[in-house]
C-alpha cells in the first residue's frame, strides 16, 4: 500500500547487508524529518490552545461514528474541527460536514498512514483561532500510523468488539503507542460471545501500558459519558 514506509513494495530478492543498511538510513532520515515537522505542528497548535487527538484503528472500527456522536454532544460548548485521512473519497469528511463541522479531507493515494507534512498542509486550511478541539482521523490501519508523530497531543486507539480481543497482542506497536484505548461497538456484544474486555486489559498490561480502557457504543450512547468527560478534562 505505501511506498513511504515500504509496505507496498512488491517482493524482491533478499537485499544485501549494504542495501539493508541503506534502507535503514533512509527510513531514519524520513522519520527524523517527520518528527521535526510534527513538533512544528504541535507548537502551532499550542500557540492557538488547540487540543489535537489522533484517532487510530483498523478500518470499520467506528472512528467516524464516534466522531459524529462526540460532535453532537460537544459542539455547542466547544469549537471542533476534523482532519480526515483516507486513501480515496471524501465520504467521511462529508459525514462530519453534515453536522456543521469543518472537515479537511486528506487523500493519501497509496499511503497507509498520515504523516506530519500532510497534517501541516491541512492545518493551513483551518483557522485555528476558531478551534478548541481538533480530531485527526487517521487512515484505517493497525500498523503504520503508530510510527508517525503528527504533532498531536493524544493517541486514541479504537478496537471494535467484532475484531477480536487479541489485537493488542497481535499488533503491539499500535497499542503501545496508545494513550487511551476505546473498545467500540459494544452494542454488538449481544451477538458476539467471544470478546472479553479482560483479555484486552491483560494484553495491555503485558505491553507495559497502564492506560485507560473505555468500552462504549457510539450507536446507543452507552459508555460515551466517560469518553466525553475525559475530553472535557483535557480541554480545561
Amino acid at each position: 500500500m505505501c511506498d513511504t514506509c515500504g509496505c507496498g513494495i512488491p517482493d524482491q530478492p533478499s537485499p544485501s547487508a549494504t542495501e539493508n543498511n541503506d534502507v535503514v538510513k533512509v527510513m531514519k532520515g524520513l522519520l527524523a524529518e517527520n518528527d521535526r515537522l510534527a513538533q512544528h505542528n504541535r507548537d502551532h497548535l499550542n500557540e492557538h490552545n488547540v487540543l489535537a487527538i489522533n484517532l487510530m484503528s483498523s478500518p470499520g472500527s467506528g472512528k467516524t461514528a464516534l466522531l459524529e456522536s462526540t460532535i453532537i454532544k460537544l459542539k455547542d460548548r466547544y469549537r471542533i474541527a476534523v482532519i480526515e485521512g483516507d486513501l480515496e473519497t471524501e465520504n467521511d469528511a462529508q459525514r462530519i460536514r453534515a453536522h456543521g463541522i469543518e472537515a479537511v479531507q486528506i487523500n493519501t493515494g497509496s499511503a497507509c498512514h498520515l504523516d506530519a507534512n500532510m497534517i501541516h498542509n491541512a492545518l493551513h486550511k483551518l483557522d485555528l483561532n476558531t478551534v478548541d478541539l481538533l480530531f485527526i482521523e487517521n487512515v484505517g490501519n493497525l500498523v503504520c500510523p503508530a510510527s508517525y508523530d503528527l504533532g498531536h497531543h493524544l493517541n486514541v486507539v479504537l478496537l471494535s468488539v467484532v475484531e477480536g480481543d487479541d489485537k493488542p497482542a497481535k499488533y503491539p506497536v499500535m497499542f503501545r503507542a496508545a494513550d487511551l484505548t476505546l473498545i467500540t461497538k459494544t452494542d454488538l456484544l449481544a451477538v458476539i460471545d467471544d470478546f472479553d474486555s479482560e483479555h484486552v486489559r491483560n494484553a495491555m498490561q503485558k505491553l507495559g501500558r497502564d492506560i485507560p480502557i473505555m468500552a462504549l457504543s457510539a450507536k446507543t450512547g452507552n459508555g460515551m459519558d466517560k469518553w466525553l468527560a475525559l475530553l472535557e478534562e483535557k480541554l480545561t
